[in-house]
């Protein structure tokens, strides 16, 4: 399992439950800083980082990321965020 976070405010939570279950986390660049992709990797943490933002991202640039993560996880489910707003 895999999951793709697309708003930043849910990175912690989001890391925090992928750290319980051992699962892989991808974000955007808008997600964490370089620094933090380097600390929470040496924690033990499976993140991945892409060097384009993911938050109101267009659907275009969604299906990319989704593909790219198929590619590095393949048969693996992959769980998306959705941010749900008024």
């Amino acid at each position: 399992m895999v999951f793709l976070v697309l708003n930043p405010a849910s990175v912690p939570e989001a890391m925090a439950l992928a750290k319980q279950l051992g699962c892989a986390i991808w974000v955007g660049s808008d997600g964490v800083t370089e620094d933090e992709y380097q600390r929470y990797g040496a924690s033990g943490i499976k993140i991945s980082r892409f060097i384009y933002p993911l938050a109101n991202a267009d659907e275009s640039v969604l299906a990319d990321a989704r593909d790219t993560i198929g590619e590095h996880h393949p048969s693996e489910v992959i769980w998306i965020q959705y941010v749900w707003t008024r």
